[in-house]
């Protein structure tokens, strides 16, 4: 669901590097059959809109975002605003496991305006992802080190591979947003950056905002095809 009628935040909770609001929204009575004045309740739940900037946490501030996120009810939704050009893939994980834990099939995601690297991927983990047009994209492998000694660098530069690879690999080869050859080269080295219109063709956007409109990805491309 996207809430197109922003209401005034109820609550805001700031860490180091993202912000999160939660908004209200009322019990709503919809109509559905005119005629017969059918109507059907959406009952009342809340949005907890989060600003995302870089994945470098520091300080504890995430802890208390999160605990928020955890008190998520189950007709509640949850709304990335995403800025962000990356940071600790540990960090993005844990985004990961609140949406499996909380948000299953009731998360949006915003690419407001760039998304590279850990933004890119959170971006792909929503449900709903929106775009605008002049939106930004990067997938790249990841970046690590290791201190210690020989036998413990060589073990834990093993293991740190063989987690992060299978991750990147659920959240874009399996959902189709890379190839395996695409993905593959990926691994060794090659930046993929894509506009708007890559974004829709490769299905990673599915819904583009536009002169105030939100529209589906597919009919964006007609659009700009038609230019």
């Amino acid at each position: 669901m996207i809430i197109d009628n922003p209401r005034k935040p109820e609550k805001e909770i700031s860490s180091e590097k993202h912000t999160l609001f939660i908004e209200d929204i009322p019990e709503q009575r919809i109509l559905v059959d005119k005629k017969r004045k059918h109507f059907k309740i959406e009952p009342k739940f809340k949005v907890y809109r989060v600003y995302i900037e870089s994945f470098l946490e520091l300080k504890k501030g995430l802890h208390t975002v999160f605990n928020e996120l955890r008190h998520a009810g189950k007709n509640d939704y949850l709304e990335f605003r995403i800025n962000s050009s990356g940071g600790f893939v540990r960090e993005g994980q844990q985004f990961y496991n609140l949406i499996q834990e909380k948000f299953e099939n009731r998360t949006v995601a915003f690419l407001d305006n760039y998304g590279y690297s850990m933004g890119a991927l959170l971006f792909c983990m929503a449900q709903r992802r929106v775009i605008y047009p002049y939106s930004d994209f990067m997938f790249h492998n990841y970046s690590a080190g290791a201190f210690g000694k020989g036998n413990e660098i060589e073990s834990r530069v093993e293991h740190i591979s063989k987690t992060s690879k299978k991750f990147f690999y659920d959240i874009i080869v399996k959902k189709g947003f890379l190839n395996k050859k695409e993905f593959e080269e990926m691994q060794m080295g090659k930046d993929f950056w894509m506009d708007s219109k890559e974004l829709c063709q490769r299905k990673i956007a599915t819904h583009v905002i536009i002169d105030g409109k939100l529209i589906k990805a597919s009919k964006y491309l007609k659009m700009i095809k038609e230019k």
